[in-house]
């Protein structure tokens, strides 16, 4: 596996690729790898014949008060994983690279009403930092597919979106969810739990299992999630939201059918999501 650092090389690598005919796969990441994003990779090897890992950790997608300075940084790690895992090549850009006017006065990439409420709401600007790294990302690399997580729900829905609405020619692969064995969506964040935390956080999947199957039952969606957001605070959490859309992110009305369960919340100074798709009665 080779890493990259600059754009020029970057080019002059794809371009070998391309004259070999062959199709280019695509895996954005910040970074502090694990097991789900290595998914990624596996998934992207399936659909094309050279991946790409990126590891990046975008500045734009971080508001005031998070955790840009304390974020991961474990490159060497990476490398490691991402050649075990089959990546044919990583580029990891410093922010001078992606930036190189800094972030004042950039042009960015806004994909409204999917990009509104949920983390959205709790973090405003993020989406507009994800779709505007994912489009430059894009634009320097020209996958043919790309693959992304679907712990990352509404983030997935937004780059589905933009790549339909600004018409790029790339295939976007949802990838399910990995977890842990108790449960719990693996993340980066997840490093942030101490002990005690951590034998908590696997609560946020149960209660949304339980909702599920109460739900798929046809209990009434308002109250259910009442006693879903009850039972997290019980647990220690503290809900950012508990929220039931149509799979496409819409509100839920008579009609729908495919729904997702997406939940938010803080444990500590750690914030966790997850989300469930079911299927509401008729």
């Amino acid at each position: 596996m080779r890493t990259l650092r600059d754009i020029p090389a970057l080019r002059e690598a794809l371009g070998e690729y391309r004259r070999r005919g062959q199709r280019i796969g695509l895996v954005p990441t910040m970074g502090n790898l694990h097991a789900g994003h290595l998914s990624l990779v596996e998934t992207a090897r399936r659909h094309a014949d050279v991946v790409i890992a990126t590891v990046f950790v975008n500045p734009l997608q971080f508001g005031a008060g998070e955790d840009l300075d304390a974020y991961p940084r474990t490159l060497a790690d990476d490398q490691a994983k991402l050649e075990a895992a089959g990546c044919d090549l990583l580029f990891a850009p410093s922010d001078a690279t992606l930036y190189p006017r800094g972030l004042q006065g950039l042009a960015q990439v806004r994909v409204p009403v999917v990009s509104e409420g949920l983390c959205g709401g709790s973090r405003p600007g993020h989406f507009d930092g994800v779709a505007t790294v994912v489009s430059i990302l894009f634009n320097l690399v020209q996958p043919d597919v790309a693959c992304f997580g679907e712990k990352d729900y509404q983030q997935l829905a937004v780059i589905r979106k933009m790549v339909a609405d600004l018409h790029f020619p790339i295939e976007i692969v949802g990838v399910p969810i990995v977890r842990a064995e108790d449960g719990l969506a693996l993340s980066s964040r997840n490093g942030y739990l101490d002990a005690r935390e951590r034998d908590t956080a696997a609560e946020l999947q149960r209660t949304l299992v339980a909702l599920r199957e109460v739900l798929e039952a046809g209990a009434p969606i308002e109250a259910t999630l009442e006693t879903g957001l009850a039972r997290l605070r019980e647990a220690g959490f503290e809900p950012d939201y508990l929220e039931l859309r149509a799979a496409d992110l819409t509100p839920v009305d008579a009609t729908t059918r495919g729904a997702v369960l997406l939940a938010a919340a803080r444990l500590g100074k750690t914030r966790l999501i997850d989300n469930l798709t079911l299927t509401l009665p008729h």
